[in-house]
């Protein structure tokens, strides 16, 4: 009995299992995943480079009067319709909005192509049935963001693993529903057509499929919606588009901006419902001419929907191969955004066209290890991306500090007078700590410094994201109230708030530490004035901070960017020396 007991206490070790399955698919698959990669990054821009250059407001009107019409005439859906693009487009977020249209797009007409054929399947066959719709249960109650990691593992960042996961999380509804529709055809009705001699090619074309038009459509219509629901998770990848506007918003605690963002969604998410239950609308009855017309129209028409995407696809090639394009990773944080943009600002002056790709810091330096990234200037050693580093770093090369005298460590309000250092916390705050996202390198440090104090015990670190911590600090402040967090220099609450740092005797929480750059393997020899523009690239810890400050009152990044470059020539010249 104790025998068994022990070994049902052995934890099965899926996570390994998981992982060993992963990279194999990874490394015997990788020829099929970059063959998709290059074919779906270059159809995506494609189609959003064809739409991006038709002018707005003449995109809007189409749009309109599109709706318009397939509403039969529906003065309000097209009122709001109009209203909303204007909206997007007076934020300056169209470029933003084309960009998540597109990947919403891909992903529901992949999930339709692959989802309808599946339902049919599960339709005919119980086995099929048996064995799909388990895999359809895990497909929808496992959580979104898990999806990211094979898509990142598989296709590495931007559009494409956004589309891939996306399509994984929004397949279901289109399957089930197609599925139920087929079972619903009412049984007389089938127990005729077989009376009459029908195929079962017939029955499904001619039968089955028409009958259960409105229930597929309803399933079409909630892959959709779940697509545009994913738009924000796919962003953690560098999916572009509104989605990343709604993250970036959330890390610096910028409620207008994700206000702003998150409306945007809203009015296009709005759009296309009804405009997808629309297309559902019942058809009159038409005259074998009629119809014959409207099949010659069907047929046209996707006729020029393929030569629109491979003209755009073969214009986006074509493009690239005459564009040296850099892309820079980053995280969300106003630090990284600052530098990473004045090299963004500065590269293009040069003429390369630059990318910044926001991204998590775990995925960040996978992007460099595997080519997918030209370089980053935001990990922090030796300390708090020090895991990651010795995970990644044999497969990038250093090119040492671009700032130096950062740290990192908890922090408390100056008004907590009794507390200095990390040994003198006691029962404050309720014994938590407020900390950031789970995956940064301050909170496991914070936790290790958890596990260090005795007197931190019955101690928690409660983890959220950086917008909500300073948030939670701002508001904790102006009620008196304590709070402990976890805190970094540079950032601009040390400039807008009057906080101060615990000592750390144990120095758990890091020493001074460098914001280091990094380039992938190959770029000195692809592009060596880039190379060397990033191995010079070094600027002073206080300008960083009073640009964060600056961003921090509302001066856009871009503007503040510019601003430091413009007052700092003498310095940036150099960088290219």
């Amino acid at each position: 009995m104790t025998n068994i007991l022990d070994l049902l206490q052995q934890p099965i070790p899926l996570a390994d299992w998981v992982d060993a399955a992963t990279n194999w698919i990874t490394v015997t698959f990788s020829g099929l995943f970059n063959l998709l990669q290059n074919l779906g990054n270059a159809m995506m821009n494609g189609f959003s480079g064809i739409l991006g250059a038709i002018p707005p407001l003449l995109f809007i009107a189409f749009i309109t009067l599109g709706m318009f019409i397939i509403s039969k005439r529906n003065w309000g859906i097209s009122i709001f319709t109009l209203l909303g693009l204007l909206f997007v487009y007076n934020q300056g977020l169209w470029d933003h909005l084309i960009n998540t249209l597109t990947l919403v797009m891909m992903a529901s007409l992949i999930s339709i192509i692959i989802g309808i054929p599946l339902g049919i399947l599960m339709s005919k066959s119980k086995l099929a049935s048996s064995i799909i719709t388990p895999v359809l249960d895990f497909m929808q109650t496992m959580p979104s963001f898990v999806y990211l990691i094979p898509a990142v593992a598989f296709f590495g960042i931007g559009m494409v693993p956004g589309v891939f996961a996306s399509v994984i999380f929004a397949l279901p509804p289109t399957v089930r529903f197609t599925n139920l529709g087929i079972r619903q055809v009412p049984t007389d009705l089938v127990e005729a057509s077989e009376a009459f001699g029908s195929t079962g090619w017939q029955k499904l074309f001619k039968l089955e499929l028409p009958t259960a038009k409105d229930t597929i459509f309803a399933g079409i219509n909630q892959t959709t919606m779940l697509a545009l629901s994913m738009v924000v998770t796919a962003s953690m990848i560098g999916a572009p588009g509104l989605g990343e506007g709604v993250l970036t918003a959330l890390q610096r605690a910028n409620i207008g901006s994700g206000f702003v963002y998150g409306v945007s969604l809203v009015f296009l998410a709005i759009i296309v419902d009804r405009f997808t239950q629309y297309l559902n609308r019942p058809r009159v009855a038409r005259t074998k001419e009629e119809s014959r017309k409207s099949r010659k129209r069907t047929v046209f028409g996707l006729i020029a929907a393929m030569l629109v995407g491979i003209i755009g696809s073969s214009y986006y090639l074509y493009q690239e191969s005459n564009t040296q394009k850099v892309i820079l990773s980053s995280t969300q944080w106003d630090a990284d955004m600052a530098t990473s943009t004045i090299a963004k600002i500065l590269l293009e002056e040069k003429g390369y066209e630059v990318e910044i790709t926001q991204l998590d810091p775990a995925i960040l330096f996978s992007s460099v290890a595997s080519g997918e990234s030209d370089g980053t200037l935001v990990p922090w050693l030796p300390i708090t991306h020090g895991a990651l580093y010795e995970e990644y770093g044999d497969q990038m090369v250093n090119l040492g500090p671009n700032t130096v005298g950062a740290k990192c460590g908890l922090a408390v309000p100056t008004y907590m007078e009794d507390v200095n250092s990390i040994e003198d916390l006691d029962q404050q705050a309720d014994q938590v700590i407020t900390g950031i996202e789970p995956g940064a390198g301050i909170t496991k440090l914070t936790q290790e410094t958890l596990d260090s104090y005795p007197n931190l015990t019955n101690w928690e670190q409660k983890t959220s994201s950086t917008g909500a911590m300073t948030t939670q600090l701002e508001q904790a402040i102006a009620n008196k109230e304590e709070i402990v967090i976890t805190g970094w220099t540079p950032h601009w609450m040390f400039q807008r708030f009057d906080i101060k740092f615990l000592e750390d005797s144990k120095e758990t929480m890091g020493g001074a530490e460098e914001v280091t750059t990094f380039a992938r393997k190959g770029l000195d020899k692809d592009m060596p004035e880039v190379y060397q523009f990033l191995d010079n690239f070094q600027w002073p810890l206080e300008d960083l901070e009073k640009m964060m400050l600056d961003m921090e009152s509302g001066v856009p990044v871009e503007q503040a960017a510019q601003e430091w470059i413009d007052n700092n020539r003498d310095l940036t010249d150099t960088w290219f020396e």
